[in-house]
């Protein structure tokens, strides 16, 4: 019962409004999106090729792909003009392991700060017993940091041949019967990119976050709390070091002071001493 009161304690979802929590969970979100818009695509072209027999034409051929984006298993038939002959073509290229890659990191991202989250919201306490937990967050971030720079830029490159292999104008240069001058091939429609370019801009969103969030995760650890330790410290030395050139002013002023009154003492000995010449005593007193 204590613990079921203290997971339902109204502070205890304190920390998700402190950055490091805040963060942690739109780090989790933006990986769903991340890998849902890339993981979850399908794209479709279209393309035609008129033959001057009408009946040998297809005026549209449909050619379909899907992640992890293996173009060169996607197959499709087109006419070959020649009677009811076809031939078989396959897309050019292999593209998987840049989206692959970017999706794997945004699965483990996602695993990660979800795990992350459950921890700073009931665990906080065992997170912040010693300095192995705040020390193991701030290396992951940094690692996961990197890698979502890393499998960002890679995907963004692979996204950018996987445009270029579907262009409809480049598929129908696959085709025989497109290399004939008397049949008219033209393309109908391309593939939609929107999906995959707000996947690669989740990704660079991902970085940001990651990287802004190494900040927060260092204050947590050891080595941010061992740095600002030493500041109070200094402080102190100077208070104690003002404190004692205070005391030590005072004293010198009552040296001073006793010195001032030996020196009026000697004074006016001196005066008694050399009291018998006239022209010293009378510009002493002026």
């Amino acid at each position: 019962m204590e613990t079921a009161k203290q997971i339902v304690s109204p502070g205890t979802f304190q920390v998700l409004k402190l950055p490091l929590g805040f963060i942690r969970v739109l780090e989790w979100l933006f990986a769903i999106f991340a890998f849902a818009t890339c993981g979850g695509y399908s794209g479709q072209l279209r393309v035609s090729v008129d033959c001057i027999n009408k009946s040998d034409s297809n005026l549209s051929i449909g050619i379909n792909f899907a992640y992890p984006f293996r173009l060169n298993r996607v197959e499709f038939d087109v006419p070959m003009c020649e009677g009811r002959r076809q031939e078989r073509l396959y897309l050019i290229g292999d593209f998987s392991s840049s989206a692959e890659f970017f999706v794997t990191i945004a699965v483990f991202s996602f695993l990660y700060s979800l795990l992350a989250t459950v921890v700073y919201i009931f665990f906080q306490n065992k997170y912040r017993e010693n300095n192995r937990g705040p020390l193991i967050d701030f290396i992951v971030t940094v690692v996961f940091s990197f890698m979502w720079l890393v499998s960002s830029s890679a995907w963004a490159k692979g996204l950018s041949d996987v445009k270029a292999a579907t262009d409809p104008d480049e598929v129908v240069l696959l085709m025989s019967a497109c290399k004939v001058q008397t049949n008219k091939c033209s393309s109908l429609y391309g593939p939609r990119w929107s999906g995959l370019n707000t996947s690669v801009v989740f990704g660079y969103l991902n970085f940001v976050l990651w990287a802004g969030n190494i900040w927060f995760v260092f204050k947590e650890t050891g080595w941010h709390k061992g740095g600002a330790a030493r500041y109070p410290a200094s402080s102190s030395e100077k208070q104690a070091t003002a404190f004692n050139q205070q005391v030590y002013n005072q004293g010198s002023f009552d040296q001073s002071g006793g010195a001032f009154t030996g020196t009026g003492d000697f004074a006016q000995s001196e005066y008694s001493q050399v009291g018998n010449y006239g022209g010293p005593i009378s510009y002493t007193n002026q």
